[in-house]
């Protein structure tokens, strides 16, 4: 039987204590907090049995689930919706990713009002979706234009939104400058020690860029995002960009730590040289096209993933399915779309199965009603654990770490 405790405990131990008590808070909320902050524990649960494990190898997120879609800017201009989070990125046969996202699909269902039976549903398109867009072969990406439903209501709403708004709603403007709002909830202050080391880091990195200027530091924070990563060294950045006060630009300075999944996957992974290398690799081979600044950097000898913050940065709002499950059905083929050809787009590299192996595998039918049975056992597998941590945390068991 698995120690609960001990591995949270394990893994996120060395953090920033003050983010870290705002993640295991959250954890114990509901169960599908803890799925998205546990994404170790739900691999070293996972029975990797044959179907599973003799499905071709692909280049897989590795924490896929319901919130890690969403939209931003690529380096092109142009504003995409894919999948948005690869600090798990592995080698991995195509179904690991698969089980996880139809887990969270069962365990986030009552947070959205959705019953068990719908949530099947929402699980089989999902599912369908996939295998039809893998078998098609064909590399797609989701376009505003021609997509419907709740993403159609993402992809419009942002061209109303204006960089003056998004700046000051995560920045104070006094006179023509700009500082970070440290408020709480996205931002937290920053010692000198770190903020002289970023600082640093950001004059050395402009250095080397064809308009030093534009990356010229106004002020740095650490920074609240994510669930998983809340606690690993993370920075938001103010820089110049293209002009005060509302040409600033922002940037997210993040820690990157080794794969959960990558210990607990039957195929040998790649050697990288660094996990920040990794990390942006994969994105850039999964995704139709990258957001703007994304690169792997090294800041004192430690691997970071540098990258943009957008106002074109957002999630789907599921809750507005509004009682028509047409609506979430329509997000489940989009999503199951946007794996198959994350997963098409970088078949081949790195000892990733080709093309035709994934496009085989697709029209297969017996992986499908196996997949979606073991992603009801893993959901209550992950209900029994959370219930477990919610006991602990309200025992105290984890204020050691905080």
């Amino acid at each position: 039987m698995i120690d609960i405790v001990q591995k949270i405990t394990q893994f996120n131990a060395g953090r920033d204590p003050e983010r870290l008590e705002m993640k295991l808070s959250k954890m114990r909320e509901n169960a599908f907090i803890f799925l998205r902050a546990t994404c170790h524990l739900f691999y070293e649960r996972l029975a990797a049995g044959d179907v599973l494990n003799q499905a071709p190898a692909t280049w897989i997120c590795g924490d896929l689930h319901l919130e890690n879609f969403g939209s931003f800017k690529g380096d092109n201009g142009l504003v995409y919706f894919d999948i948005n989070d690869f600090d798990e990125a592995a080698l991995a046969p195509c179904t690991w990713e698969l089980i996880r996202f139809l887990t969270s699909v069962r365990v986030g269902a009552s947070s959205l009002g959705v019953s068990p039976a719908q949530a099947a549903v929402l699980c089989q398109r999902f599912s369908d979706a996939y295998s039809q867009a893998l078998s098609d072969g064909k590399a797609r990406w989701v376009e505003r234009e021609t997509t419907t439903g709740l993403v159609r209501d993402l992809l419009d709403s942002l061209k109303q939104r204006s960089r003056p708004q998004f700046l000051d709603s995560r920045t104070v403007l006094k006179g023509k400058s700009r500082t970070i709002r440290l408020d709480g909830k996205k931002a937290l202050p920053i010692n000198e020690a770190q903020r002289t080391k970023v600082t640093a880091f950001m004059a050395d990195f402009a250095g080397h860029q064809d308009n030093p200027e534009f990356f010229r530091v106004h002020d740095v924070a650490r920074r609240i995002a994510g669930t998983g990563s809340l606690g690993v060294d993370r920075y938001i950045i103010l820089i110049e960009g293209k002009g005060a006060p509302d040409g600033n630009y922002l940037l997210d300075l993040k820690h990157a730590r080794p794969s959960a999944l990558a210990p607990h996957v039957p195929i040998a992974q790649p050697a990288w040289p660094s996990e920040a290398g990794r990390v942006v690799a994969v994105q850039r081979r999964m995704q139709a096209i990258s957001m703007a600044f994304l690169r792997p950097v090294m800041l004192e000898g430690a691997s970071y993933v540098l990258r943009g913050l957008q106002l074109s940065e957002d999630r789907v709002a599921l809750d507005g399915w509004n009682g028509k499950l047409r609506r979430l059905e329509d997000v489940m083929t989009v999503m199951g779309q946007a794996v198959a050809w994350a997963q098409l787009r970088s078949t081949g590299r790195n000892g990733s199965a080709i093309a035709d192996e994934l496009i085989e595998f697709g029209m297969q039918e017996r992986w499908q009603p196996v997949l979606l049975e073991l992603s009801a056992h893993c959901a209550d597998q992950l209900e029994q654990d959370w219930r477990q941590y919610a006991k602990a945390f309200d025992q105290g068991a984890f204020k050691s770490l905080k």
